[in-house]
């Protein structure tokens, strides 16, 4: 890490830099408006220290937002805005006639300079906003040829005598900076201006009027002055060290009050514009290009093409509504008002019924077939839908470029049809298995595919039974009802199974899934087929 050169002003640290800025915390504060008065009248006093009495009484006289507040209320405002750094202790002594009088005026206040700085910044932003500044252009002569004079004079045998030198320099950067400063607020409302799109007719006339002929001046004169003020700092620049020596020997002003080295740090002095090499290199840039960086002038030359691009992109606009084409200028402002007076639900309707803008689920996009979302899954969590690009960028649904070839499915045909026969064969084994096993039930262990065909089977049967019920002998009111009709087949793979309720039976499947036991049921399986053999019935218990 570089050293800092001798003599530059530290660079604040995080907390220095913090504590100036607490100092903007009262203009965002709720209390804004009372903490503004206070702070104008602190403005208006020069190292003057203002009890909470004196305070309260040139608020009352002001009638302003601060003149409502009570003893106890305008002390917490003035206690925050000393906490902040805008006022400060005061240290003169109070002399007071009586106790009551002493508890009141014992905390008495001053300004500071960041305080002091800040409300005055303030109170320009908050009365010349939005007004347009007026460039300052004979300022720009005057730095012309002060900066001729000067190079002239510090040339000639004997270089210029101190006074007369400093008081030059001195006028030539006040110049210059006022100069500087209105073209940067005037450019700042004209950036303000180029932001709109919707100018009408009156305000279109003086738009062009501001641009082709003010800003035109601007720009022309500048461009005619910038060669020669860089050519006059071209011939002082050798000379500049020895003068600016000159000039601290004669007058060194806070400087040379101020203590040097450790432990006055905080004793720093911002001396006056023009007296360090800095404010020489800086008034340099801005007319020529230096280091590779572009010059203010060309920055001014491409904001001036900027803006008549903008006023030429308005003309055009209102040369298509003069010819018969339509202008939505009046439709928009109307739709505004009404979004603006209408209450939030209307509003919703409103934007839907002008721009066709539902919710996010309706945007006509359907999700992967392969996705199942319901309807109350909110957009938020919900599964991103793909949105083409030219639907996201164009708004375009067409479809764009060639044709692609239709895709070859036949592989994936093929693997579906051995999935199929797999699946097929694998069945027709498990009804060879079971007829194969018919009879012999408790001495077999039947696979996993045997079983669930045989319970698809007696599932099946069970649907189509008709249940009757049946009497005891004794006459008495039935206890259990009867299985009829309990049949089912399947004809692809030749099998049948009979079921019929017998009291006291029991039939146990064993397999690899576990055993299965039927309580009071008897199975039956048989092949269909037309051969008598065939047809020959299987008990199985």
């Amino acid at each position: 890490m570089e050293a800092p050169a001798p003599g530059a002003p530290p660079e604040p640290g995080d907390d220095e830099t913090r504590r100036r800025l607490d100092a903007y915390a009262y203009l965002s504060a709720p209390e804004r408006l009372e903490h503004i008065a206070i702070m104008r009248v602190f403005c208006g006093t020069l190292l003057a220290d203002l009890a909470g009495p004196d305070v309260m009484a040139k608020l009352r006289e002001s009638s302003g937002p601060g003149a409502r507040l009570d003893a106890d209320t305008l002390t917490a405002r003035l206690e925050q805005l000393e906490k902040w750094g805008n006022l400060l202790r005061g240290s003169h002594t109070v002399k007071a006639s009586s106790i009551t009088e002493y508890q009141r005026s014992r905390a008495r206040y001053q300004l500071s300079r960041l305080g002091e700085r800040i409300q005055r910044d303030a109170d320009g932003v908050v009365a010349e906003a939005d007004a347009a500044r007026e460039v300052s252009n004979e300022l720009l002569a005057l730095v012309e040829r002060g900066l001729r004079e000067l190079a002239e004079l510090v040339s000639e045998p004997g270089g210029i005598a101190p006074q007369d030198g400093l008081e030059r320099v001195s006028t030539l950067f006040v110049q210059f900076a006022e100069f500087a400063e209105s073209i940067r607020d005037f450019y700042a409302y004209l950036g303000q201006v180029l932001a709109r799109y919707d100018l009408n007719s009156a305000e279109y006339q003086g738009f062009k009027e501001l641009l082709l002929d003010y800003v035109e001046a601007i720009t022309e004169d500048v461009a005619f002055r910038a060669p020669r003020i860089s050519a006059a700092l071209d011939t002082l620049w050798p000379h500049l060290p020895p003068l600016l020596e000159r000039l601290d020997a004669h007058a060194q002003g806070l400087a040379g009050l101020t203590p040097q080295g450790e432990g006055h740090s905080e004793n720093r002095v911002q001396r006056s514009r023009g007296r360090e090499l800095a404010d020489w290199e800086g008034l340099r840039g801005w007319f020529s290009d230096t280091a590779g960086q572009g010059s203010q002038v060309d920055q001014l030359r491409d904001a001036t093409l900027r803006a008549l691009q903008s006023l030429l992109a308005n003309a055009k606009r209102m040369l298509r509504s003069a010819t018969g084409e339509m202008s939505r200028r009046r439709d928009l402002l109307r739709l505004a008002r009404w979004f603006d007076e209408a209450a939030p639900q209307d509003a919703h309707d409103i934007a839907v019924a002008a721009f066709g803008l539902y919710g996010a689920r309706h945007l006509g996009i359907p999700p992967s077939t392969d996705e199942v979302v319901p309807a109350y899954t909110s957009w938020w969590t919900g599964p991103v839908v793909e949105v083409p690009v030219a639907l996201r960028e164009r708004g375009s649904r067409a479809q764009r470029g060639r044709t692609s070839s239709v895709e070859d499915h036949s592989a994936q045909k093929e693997r579906l049809r051995v999935a199929a026969r797999e699946r097929a064969a694998g069945r027709k084994a498990a009804a060879d298995e079971l007829r194969s096993a018919s009879g012999r039930f408790d001495d077999v262990r039947l696979t996993s595919a045997a079983l669930n065909l045989l319970l698809e089977l007696l599932a099946t049967a069970l649907g189509n039974a008709q249940l009757k019920r049946r009497a005891s002998a004794a006459g008495e009111r039935a206890s259990w009802f009867g299985l009829d009709a309990a049949w089912s087949e399947d004809a692809d793979l030749a099998i049948w199974l009979t079921v019929h309720r017998t009291a006291g039976a029991r039939t146990l499947l064993h397999s690899a899934d576990g055993d299965l036991l039927l309580d009071d049921l008897e199975l039956v399986i048989g092949r269909t087929s037309a051969t008598a053999d065939d047809e020959a019935e299987v008990n199985v218990s």
